[in-house]
C-alpha cells in the first residue's frame, strides 16, 4: 500500500497548496482519502481522475469535500466522458463514475451546496455516491476501510485502511479534538496520519482540533509505529510543529508535505 499527500492544508490553502487530500494505492486499487480545496488539480498529477476506484470522506467539512465540485464538472463535462466523438476521444457508452462514500446525510449536503447554483444533483451524477454509517466496513478492491466517530463540530470519522495484499497498515485520524476514541482506534497502527492544526488549544468555547503537542502524546497512547501531523498551515513554523509533537509522541516526527509518498 502506497499513500502519497495530495494536500495537507487546514482550512485555509497554503500557498500553492491544498487541502486534506491522501491518494492511496494497492496494486490495482486507488483510492482517494478526502477531496479538499485544491486537491483535484493535486491529484491529475499522480492519477487519471478517470481511473479511482473509489474517494472516501471522513466528513463534511468543505476543506475535506468541496473539490468533488470540480471532479463532478470533469466526470460530467470532460470530453472524453461523452457519448459522441469529440476532438481526438472516440466516444464512450460507459463514462467513468468512480464510487464516492460520504458519511450519514452527507447527500443533502452536497445537494445544497451545488443547488446554491446549479443543478443541486451535479456530484450524485457524476459519481456511484453511498453514504455509510460509522459501523459500516468498506470493501474496494484489494482494500479495507472501516470508520470510528470522533468528536469535531460535524460528524467526522476517523478512517483506518488495510489491504488483503499482506501490507500495514494506515489510520486518518480526520479532524478531532482531544479524545481518548481516537488511540484506541488507531492502537498499534503502522502509520497514523493527525491533524495538528493549532499552535494552542481553543481559548473558548468547544474544541474541535489537536495542537502539534496533542497529535504527538495521542500518537504515543496509540502506539503508532510512525506519525505525520497534517491539517497545519505554512504559516507556523515547521520546525517547531515537528519538535513539539515529536517531544510527545518520544520518537521522531514528520510533518507532511504535498508529493510525499509512504509505502507500508
Amino acid at each position: 500500500m502506497r499513500i502519497t499527500i495530495l494536500g495537507k492544508s487546514p482550512a485555509w490553502q497554503d500557498a500553492g497548496g491544498a487541502c486534506s487530500g491522501y491518494l492511496i494505492e494497492d496494486d490495482d486499487t486507488t483510492v482517494l482519502l478526502d477531496c479538499g480545496n485544491g486537491v483535484f488539480s493535486k491529484l491529475r498529477k499522480f492519477r487519471d481522475y478517470v481511473e479511482l476506484d473509489a474517494v472516501v470522506i471522513s466528513h463534511m467539512h468543505a476543506d475535506h469535500f468541496l473539490d468533488l465540485v470540480p471532479y463532478a464538472y470533469a466526470l460530467t463535462y470532460a470530453p472524453r466522458q461523452q457519448p459522441v466523438p469529440v476532438d481526438r476521444w472516440p466516444g464512450t457508452d460507459n463514462p467513468a463514475r468512480p464510487q464516492l462514500h460520504v458519511p450519514a446525510g452527507g447527500r443533502d449536503v452536497l445537494r445544497r451546496v451545488v443547488g446554491a447554483w446549479g443543478n443541486e444533483d451535479l456530484v450524485e451524477k457524476a459519481f456511484d455516491l453511498r453514504e455509510y454509517e460509522t459501523a459500516d466496513r468498506l470493501e474496494i478492491g484489494s482494500l479495507r476501510v472501516r470508520f470510528h466517530g470522533v468528536p469535531h463540530f460535524v460528524a467526522t470519522n476517523a478512517v483506518d485502511v488495510t489491504t488483503t495484499n499482506g501490507g500495514g497498515r494506515f489510520t486518518f485520524g480526520a479532524d478531532s479534538r482531544p479524545c481518548e476514541e481516537l488511540p484506541e482506534f488507531a492502537q498499534g497502527t503502522d502509520l497514523l496520519l493527525l491533524e495538528a492544526t493549532l499552535p494552542r488549544p481553543e481559548r473558548a468555547g468547544p474544541r474541535g482540533h489537536l495542537t502539534p503537542a496533542e497529535a504527538g502524546d495521542h500518537a504515543r497512547r496509540a502506539k503508532a509505529h510512525r506519525l505525520v501531523i497534517t491539517h497545519i498551515s505554512d504559516e507556523l513554523d515547521e520546525q517547531w510543529a515537528r519538535d513539539e509533537a515529536s517531544k510527545a509522541f518520544g520518537s521522531p516526527v514528520e510533518v507532511a508535505r504535498e508529493g510525499a509518498v509512504y509505502t507500508l
